[in-house]
């Protein structure tokens, strides 16, 4: 476990989120970081990830460590480096060293924790062990999938409520998530004229990630089947004539993401009616982000993407009726099945961990239609809210040709025009957007996405 150096600035917004926290709740919080788990045998293990919730107060991704949070104060809890374990790891730091960093007004071995545990509010983490431990330690089931209670509901709406707004140390990190991105994307364009496979394409682009001491913030999308909303196979052949398809994000050694989607033509080249639909998810991308500003609804993003995505394929020919019609009756979720994006911070999908308690506003629920059923956030935006906008068009068999679909739709889809553009499986184009106090900042700007730059970055 390496402690990297801790700013001033970053021990100054560390205790600053606490006091916050504080002023919100009026019990002690306990935060599990989480455990790494063994891959097969206990030495081999999978990649740690601190839990977001504890490295949003304690800025170190340390494992196996808990803290106490009551009035503003910070006591962890974790144990000293076993004495062997220096042969394999090298030196490590201190409890009262690692403390000292974080800034925590104390430290104390992991026994010591169930003297502490009265009365303390928690959130579930993710690893089983884990959970176990805090169920067994607060005496409460405490599941990640069970709708949190009493004042571990508290909890967890105050920290929703301290995360949703991101801090200037936050969007530090977050910018160079940012730009790592890009340059990573540049540089799966720049090797799609030489690569056979996909796995060569996202090879450049994690190895980019890598180089900077990063990793990626979810599994890397990057395929010609782009049909397949996250698709993670990586082996099939690029041909001419394919787009494809790349969903690939950077994250920090302190844990903040970036997401970004672009789509290339193999070839260098976009067909005519590759471009077109191209074109279509582009305007609904570059629409939506016109319109982000404090106080619009999400949904309304959303719906407005859904309106010029209607449009566009009406005025292709492949819808057929008024568009806003089209889309009151989700014509148009038959080829933007998914919402218009999603929060974005110190998790890919920030806070999805809390179900919907975070993305949407209290007394607010799903929607059971079909074009909103996967609206990921649905809330007014703030300042300080990072969100991304990732219009796409997919030809998903599963959807495509579901009987009650096809029937429901059968009037409103012009099935023969839709066949010639069968050398378009999913175009999604995404970038992360900040909401300030006067309109947006893209995050991601700095990535082109006009469909003649996009040829040019490809080079064939």
């Amino acid at each position: 476990m390496l402690i990297q150096n801790t700013s001033s600035s970053l021990a100054d917004t560390l205790r600053h989120r606490r006091q916050k926290l504080a002023s919100l709740i009026n019990f002690p919080a306990i935060l599990w970081s989480g455990s790494s788990n063994p891959r097969n045998f206990p030495a081999n293990r999978f990649p740690f990830r601190a839990s977001s919730n504890f490295l949003y107060f304690a800025g170190l991704p340390l494992q196996n460590a808990v803290m106490r949070l009551e009035g503003g104060k910070l006591e962890l809890f974790i144990d000293d480096p076993q004495p062997g374990s220096a042969l394999w790891h090298g030196e490590m730091p201190t409890r009262e060293e690692i403390a000292q960093k974080m800034g925590a007004d104390g430290a104390r071995p992991m026994a010591e924790l169930e003297l502490w545990v009265e009365n303390a509010a928690t959130i579930a983490v993710q690893d089983a062990a884990t959970w176990t431990q805090q169920s067994q330690l607060l005496n409460r089931w405490v599941l990640p999938q069970n709708p949190p209670q009493g004042i571990d509901l508290e909890l967890t709406k105050a920290i929703a409520s301290l995360r949703l707004v991101h801090d200037e140390e936050a969007l530090i990190e977050l910018r160079k998530a940012a730009a790592v991105s890009v340059e990573a994307h540049i540089a799966g364009m720049a090797a799609t004229p030489n690569a056979r496979r996909e796995a060569e394409v996202r090879a450049a682009m994690e190895g980019v990630i890598i180089a900077h001491n990063m990793t990626t913030a979810y599994n890397s999308i990057v395929t010609v089947h782009g049909e397949v909303l996250h698709n993670e196979q990586y082996h099939h052949y690029l041909q001419p004539g394919d787009l494809l398809l790349a969903d690939v994000g950077a994250e920090t050694g302190m844990g903040w993401a970036a997401d970004i989607t672009r789509t290339w033509p193999v070839s260098g080249k976009f067909s005519s009616t590759q471009r077109d639909i191209y074109n279509v998810v582009l305007a609904a991308h570059d629409a939506c982000i016109a319109k982000i500003y404090p106080g619009v609804e999400y949904r309304e993003i959303h719906l407005l993407a859904a309106n010029v995505i209607a449009e566009g394929l009406v005025d292709l020919g492949i819808l057929q009726g008024n568009p806003q019609d089209l889309v009151e009756i989700d014509a148009h979720a038959l080829f933007f099945p998914h919402g218009i994006g999603h929060l974005l911070g110190l998790d890919v999908h920030d806070m999805e961990d809390l179900g919907d308690l975070a993305g949407y506003e209290e007394g607010r629920k799903r929607s059971d239609r079909f074009g909103l059923g996967y609206l990921r956030l649905n809330r007014p935006l703030r300042p300080g809210m990072l969100v991304t906008i990732e219009p796409g068009f997919y030809q998903v068999p599963a959807i495509l040709n579901d009987p009650q679909l096809r029937s429901k739709y059968q009037n409103v889809v012009n099935w023969e025009r839709l066949s010639e553009f069968s050398d378009v499986r999913g175009i999604r184009i995404e970038d992360d957007v900040l909401v300030t106090e006067t309109g947006s900042e893209v995050l991601t700007a700095a990535l082109p996405n006009h469909a003649n730059t996009i040829e040019d970055l490809v080079g064939c």
